[in-house]
């Protein structure tokens, strides 16, 4: 069979979390980075990626006849794909446990990020503190997970983890960074940006942000000249 094709894209979140994953694996996997461009974004669509994902979004995982979708479905694949390092925890508590703080940084964290995205010209918005504010009652939430003494959110090192961190970065651009007295989960924060997966997918992308001209995040900008 031939090697796994992951598209993906400069700036995406989905796909640095499907990358991360594989590297962390040690697959043996192509990286195809789609076009993109900041005023345009993704079009024109990657004709690939149009195909084969109804909603058009990256990334996209083609390994032989193998066409799927979603960061999540993706992960999952190469879980079966190469068991070991297994990235979701052997016991099945704290395997549920991960799974459900994989889709909460997701679909729980993620969108009042979005919404951020949206609001940069106005911080004071009602929405916009509303946002920052669901932000942080989350990053409290994580950091009295950490506080117990665990090295990782849930156990082992896991996909809840590489989702977590990917989240965090564009929470901490769209200015919802985490807060000092988060003492644990900065902690773990830093741990994540040691691993070398972690570090060479956010090193390439905040140095795709810089190259645009684009104010980085103290400890993305660590990364960045740690693997120049």
């Amino acid at each position: 069979m031939p090697r796994p094709v992951l598209y993906s894209g400069p700036l995406s979140m989905f796909g640095a979390k499907a990358q991360i994953a594989a590297l962390e694996k040690g697959l043996d996997f192509e990286l195809v980075m789609v076009p993109f461009e900041m005023r345009t974004l993704y079009q024109p669509k990657h004709p690939e990626v149009a195909h084969i994902n109804p909603k058009q979004q990256v990334p996209v995982l083609v390994h032989g006849e193998l066409e799927i979708f979603d960061s999540t479905q993706i992960f999952e694949y190469f879980e079966d794909l190469k068991p070991h390092p297994a990235l979701w925890p052997q016991d099945r508590v704290l395997r549920a446990q991960a799974r459900l703080l994989e889709l909460k940084s997701d679909e729980v964290f993620f969108p009042p990020v979005i919404r951020l995205m949206g609001l940069q010209a106005t911080p004071e918005d009602t929405a916009a503190i509303a946002a920052r504010a669901a932000a942080a009652d989350y990053y409290a939430q994580m950091d009295r997970i950490m506080r117990d003494g665990r090295e990782w959110l849930a156990g082992p090192f896991s996909f809840a983890d590489i989702a977590f961190f990917m989240a965090q970065i564009f929470a901490d651009r769209m200015g919802a960074p985490m807060p000092e007295e988060a003492t644990a989960l900065l902690r773990w924060r830093d741990r994540m940006g040691a691993r070398p997966a972690v570090a060479t997918v956010a090193g390439v992308m905040g140095r795709y942000l810089l190259g645009q001209g684009r104010k980085l995040p103290g400890f993305l900008q660590e990364i960045v000249e740690r693997t120049a």
